[in-house]
């Protein structure tokens, strides 16, 4: 049976991670791949309570917002040390770029995930808020609906500009080899691409499942004040985020399940948004990723941590 494996697109490159393990494969400007891989000790393996069902969802998604941050810096490491160099790094063993600082990453974490809650937890809450709307479950559903358009609309607006559109062919690189690798397939750019850019566990569905589900949970509190809409919609979150990830799990074992891919169709849909084709040297970038952290969950997770180029 194939090993659970999850994965982001960064700058320029690819995260993939699986249990005990995440490597990062990024394209350096001189058309080398730059490999980073580093072993993960997960908080679930600590005590038992932490791999129930919900709390599981809320530490898996920590972890993953931890990892996530890390592999960004890393690419953004790299980008910087090769535009300040100017230089091609050559067919040899090198030096990790100096990471940024762990102030400097909380910080950058603070700021994106107060973004998101501003923008999609507080603001909907506040704007439905305004409306002339007495009936409770009126209200909850407008906010619902007021939120799931601010996403769409958001990720609308991000996928019309230019500068991502690598970013997006990166993310679908990500999925079509989790794709190829889960059929188990032989991993060349060549037969990964002919896989789906889509995928059941992607982080914009299980963004989209948390927001619909929000609507069912915030159900129970009606319409509070103002300053009781911003309290519940930020402190239940986290219980949200777990149920959506128990969702989007179960998804993913059974993905053969037509009613199921029915049901959870929208957040397929919404993928589009996110993705686009790749092209096969981002493949390449992608299948090196996974293709380290397989060896790596393969021989029981290395302690040390890999850094090397290689054309």
């Amino acid at each position: 049976m194939s090993q659970a494996i999850g994965g982001q697109a960064v700058l320029e490159g690819v995260m993939m991670r699986g249990p005990r393990n995440w490597a990062v494969a990024v394209r350096t400007p001189d058309g080398q791949i730059a490999l980073v891989a580093k072993e993960i000790q997960p908080l679930m393996a600590r005590h038992w309570t932490l791999r129930l069902p919900v709390v599981r969802g809320v530490v898996a998604l920590g972890e993953s917002l931890s990892i996530g941050f890390k592999a960004l810096a890393v690419s953004a490491n790299y980008a910087a040390a090769e535009e300040a160099e100017g230089e091609a790094t050559g067919n040899h063993e090198l030096e990790e770029p100096a990471e940024i600082g762990r102030a400097t990453l909380f910080f950058s974490f603070a700021v994106a995930i107060g973004f998101a809650l501003m923008l999609f937890k507080v603001s909907p809450a506040l704007l439905a808020d305004l409306l002339p709307i007495s009936n409770g479950g009126w209200f909850v559903l407008v906010e619902g609906v007021i939120r799931v358009t601010l996403f769409i609309g958001y990720l609308g607006v991000l996928s019309l500009i230019p500068s991502l559109r690598r970013v997006f062919q990166y993310h679908a690189a990500e999925h079509k080899a989790i794709n190829a690798y889960e059929a188990g397939e032989e991993l060349t750019p060549a037969n990964v691409q002919r896989y789906s850019l889509i995928h059941p566990r992607c982080g914009t569905a299980f963004l989209l499942w948390v927001m619909v589900l929000s609507i069912f949970v915030y159900a129970l509190f009606g319409r509070p004040e103002w300053y009781w809409l911003i309290v519940t919609r930020i402190t239940f979150l986290p219980i949200i985020a777990g149920i959506a990830y128990e969702l989007i799990r179960y998804a993913g074992k059974h993905s053969g399940n037509r009613v199921l891919m029915t049901l959870l169709a929208p957040g397929l849909w919404l993928q589009r948004l996110t993705t686009r084709e790749p092209e096969l040297d981002q493949l390449e970038v992608s299948i090196r990723a996974l293709r380290e952290v397989l060896d790596r969950e393969g021989r029981g997770g290395p302690a040390d941590t890999r850094v090397e180029v290689m054309a």
